[in-house]
């Protein structure tokens, strides 16, 4: 035990960084009603809380260089449990926002690349596998019981009662943390500004423009913002893509001044010759695709559970069990597994599950997802998430010497954080999306009388909300509709929320293909930690 010591109290850390965003999902519902909001803010909540990790993450990686890494860990843990605790008692969303996306997602920068560097630092050959590894397992155990705790919670105490647990964990990882060895020297290295700027901007420029796509629309203007009677839309195109644009412009040129900054013997922000190392590029690229599908799964089937069919944050959490158990099940399994598979072999098989998993889950879509089927396919989803979650944190730091795994974990969490933050905005989008353009389909070729049809016309003019289908009666009958009229209207707006979840499951279907072209650089033997003698980052491809 006092060997694992170190590993036990980085794995609770982690735990709590990975279990916000399952327990705020199942919650949806509750903390829409709560604090008197809606759906679109939760999902902006839900989006931001990680895209404050990923446009950040790096700047908290470099600060675990200059202040330590420990004291990174201690600080970050500190400034995590005060956003905890704010969100613990937030009285509306513009407090929760604060509290849980940013200040929670401001101490995350410092802790998640802390926790990634402290395990290479104290854990060596094979016992850093088996290291690696257990946090894979923490990760997809806190994703496991995320959505029962949240759920048990939420349905018999409160939501809030959570985020105090927090506190009290992060208070007990400070009170623990001087007994995590550390190797690495501090740093005296100057952070340009100017870095920092660029990749925040140009991250949050790209998500904030996928998330907001379901409103502005992608290309097309839809419905863009009105200033003063004028609809903002330049040269006639929607701001969703200027912001994604302006977004990956602003990524352009933080690439470009870290390579200025290195021409010039300063020192970067991130060295992203790193990602020339072509273990490493797929191992990160594999690890943001994993994300991204697990967020987006976790997004939509709750949402739908909890305002299509009603379900409590219990019931949700009950739902999602069978993704939830195999997750951390075949996390196991996996580690099991690399004494006799290369990792590019356990990684692609994953991958291949998770295609068809996805494929099971579109196919089992029905008004009451209560078939076998759905059960099915988010059991092979959890298993296929966790083989990868076994493997892609050893092949990513394995693929750097000791002194660069402060910047390898910076960059896990960035992409870990920016593939959740494009899940989340991206299946959130075409799930919303679809609502709208269906729900217009639907009214369009129901009996409802033309004089109603353009009431209701009128009154979604600016998109869809997702709400209970249960409350669409009572707006129908408070907009003057009869009780025939209110139920075809109700049936309408059900049809097209399930039309909407079957897109956004063929949206996970591609994201999961697209993450087969990232995994070629896995690594077809078990990867080993790098010698300080070995390779440079420009040399290794």
């Amino acid at each position: 035990m006092k060997k694992w010591f170190v590993v036990l109290i980085l794995g609770a850390a982690q735990f709590v960084m990975v279990l916000d965003g399952t327990v705020m999902n199942v919650s949806i519902s509750t903390v829409v009603a709560d604090l008197d909001s809606s759906v679109t803010a939760m999902q902006a909540a839900i989006t931001f809380y990680t895209l404050t990790m990923a446009a950040f993450m790096l700047l908290g990686a470099k600060l675990g260089d200059v202040w330590g890494r420990r004291r990174a860990l201690v600080i970050g843990s500190i400034i995590y449990a005060i956003g905890s605790g704010t969100t613990a008692i937030a009285p509306n969303m513009a407090v929760l926002f604060l509290g849980w996306s940013i200040i929670e997602g401001l101490g995350a920068v410092l802790v998640i690349p802390a926790v990634a560097a402290l395990i290479a630092d104290n854990y060596e050959g094979r016992d850093r596998i088996t290291a690696f590894a257990v946090i894979g397992a923490v990760t997809g155990a806190a994703v496991a019981a995320g959505p029962l705790i949240g759920g048990f919670m939420t349905t018999y105490l409160s939501w809030r009662y959570v985020f105090a647990a927090e506190v009290v964990i992060m208070i007990i990882v400070v009170i623990f943390a001087r007994r995590i060895g550390e190797k690495s020297q501090r740093r005296s290295i100057r952070i340009d500004p100017l870095s920092v700027i660029l990749s925040a901007f140009g991250l949050i420029g790209v998500v904030f423009g996928m998330l907001q796509s379901k409103v502005w629309g992608w290309v097309v203007p839809l419905y863009s913002p009105v200033v003063n009677g004028v609809e903002i839309a330049p040269l006639g195109i929607s701001l969703s893509a200027w912001f994604i644009v302006l977004g990956l412009v602003l990524l352009a040129l933080f690439f470009r001044r870290q390579r200025g900054l290195v021409d010039k013997g300063r020192e970067p922000l991130v060295h992203v010759e790193l990602l020339s190392i072509r273990r490493l590029r797929s191992g990160l690229s594999v690890l943001g695709a994993q994300y991204a599908i697990t967020a987006g799964l976790f997004f939509m089937v709750p949402v739908y559970l909890q305002m299509t069919l009603g379900f409590d944050a219990l019931q949700t959490g009950i739902k999602i069990f069978p993704l939830s158990i195999s997750l951390i099940l075949f996390s196991i399994v996996g580690t099991r597994l690399s004494t006799r598979w290369s990792p590019r072999r356990i990684v692609v098989v994953a991958q291949w599950i998770l295609v068809a998993s996805a494929v099971v889950l579109l196919s089992a879509v029905d008004p009451e997802l209560s078939g076998w089927a759905f059960g099915t396919g988010m059991f092979c989803a959890g298993a296929a998430l966790g083989l990868l979650a076994s493997q892609l944190g050893n092949v990513n730091m394995s693929s750097v010497t000791e002194k660069d795994t402060s910047e390898v974990g910076g960059l896990q969490g960035v992409f870990q954080n920016l593939g959740s933050s494009l899940g989340t905005a991206l299946i959130g989008s075409f799930l919303i999306g679809a609502l709208a353009t269906t729900f217009a389909s639907g009214l369009a070729e129901s009996s409802l009388p033309d004089d109603v049809k353009a009431t209701v016309s009128t009154a979604t003019a600016g998109g869809v909300d997702i709400i209970p289908a249960a409350d669409v009666q009572k707006i129908a009958t408070e907009a003057g509709l009869s009780e025939d009229q209110g139920n075809e209207l109700t049936q309408v707006y059900v049809t097209s929320q399930l039309e909407s979840l079957r897109i956004a499951f063929f949206g996970l279907i591609a994201l999961a293909l697209l993450s087969l072209l990232a995994s070629r650089g896995i690594p077809n033997e078990v990867p080993l930690p790098k010698a300080e003698e070995a390779e440079s980052p420009k040399a290794a491809t």
